[in-house]
């Protein structure tokens, strides 16, 4: 099953995620599927590729919660 999760990755006191497609059980620093977009939590801007993201839920991919939230799912 695959899975939209907020894949950590920045410096020590500068997080930022990736919002990213992959397998609902892998690691987050694991294999990608693909990478829809970027989340600043210090600045809360989100940059998502529409396109990509309606692709994906199209074809059964589940956001998790935090990532429904973010996005206003």
């Amino acid at each position: 099953m695959l899975k939209i999760k907020l894949s950590p990755f920045g410096k020590k006191h500068e997080p930022h995620y990736r919002i990213v497609v992959m397998e609902a059980k892998s690691k987050l620093t694991g294999a990608k599927t693909a990478t829809i977009g970027q989340f600043h939590p210090l600045t809360h801007t989100v940059k998502v590729d529409q396109e990509s993201l309606n692709g994906w839920l199209s074809k059964g991919a589940q956001p998790t919660p935090k990532v429904k939230r973010l996005l206003k799912i």
